[in-house]
C-alpha cells in the first residue's frame, strides 16, 4: 500500500522528503495512508534542491540528498528501502549502534545494512536496489507496487 501511495505521489511529479515508518499511518482495517507532507515539494526538472542548513532524518536520507541537498523522487526510493528495513524488524531504527556521523561515513564507504533476520531474500533484494549509489539505478514505485503485488500474492499464505 506504501508503494501504491509513493507511486501515485510519483506520477503527480511530487517528493515526500520524509518517508519512514513514523509517517505512516495504519488503520484498524489495516489500510495504510502516508503522512506528514511537511518537507513534500511539487519538483520541476526533476530534483529539488534544499536550502543551506536544512535538518534531514539521516539514517532514512539518501547520499545524494545528504551530501548535496539534492531530493529527486530516487532520494524517496532509498528511504523507502530503509522504511521497509522498520517494518520487518518490527519498527527497529535502521543502522542500529551507529551514530549519524557514522552512518554516513559507511554509506560513502558503498557500506548497506545486511539482511535483516526472517527477511526474505527476494524482499532484501529489492531493498539492496532501492539503496543503489546512483540515483537512477534505483527503480520506480511503480515496479516497486507490482514486485510487491507479487510477492505478497505468493507469499500471503504464509503471514495469516
Amino acid at each position: 500500500q506504501i508503494a501504491e501511495g509513493m507511486a501515485f505521489i510519483e506520477a503527480k511529479n511530487y517528493i515526500h522528503r520524509d518517508l519512514r515508518a513514523a509517517n505512516i499511518l495504519v488503520s484498524d482495517t489495516l489500510c495504510c495512508k502516508i503522512a506528514d507532507f511537511g518537507l513534500a515539494r511539487l519538483i520541476e526538472d526533476n530534483e529539488y534542491t534544499a536550502r543551506e542548513g536544512a535538518k534531514f532524518p539521516i539514517k532514512w536520507t539518501a547520499p545524494e540528498a545528504i551530501n548535496y541537498g539534492t531530493f529527486t523522487i530516487k532520494s524517496d526510493v532509498w528511504s523507502f528501502g530503509i522504511l521497509l528495513t522498520e517494518i520487518v524488524t518490527y519498527g527497529r531504527i535502521p543502522y542500529p549502534g551507529m551514530t549519524n556521523p557514522e552512518v554516513i561515513q559507511n554509506l560513502e564507504r558503498g557500506y548497506r545494512m545486511p539482511q535483516p533476520d526472517n527477511c526474505p531474500q527476494e524482499l532484501y533484494e529489492l531493498m539492496m536496489q532501492c539503496w543503489k549509489e546512483r540515483p537512477e539505478e534505483r527503480p520506480t514505485f511503480e515496479y516497486m507496487k507490482s514486485v510487491l503485488e507479487d510477492f505478497f500474492t505468493a507469499t500471503e499464505g504464509q503471514y495469516q
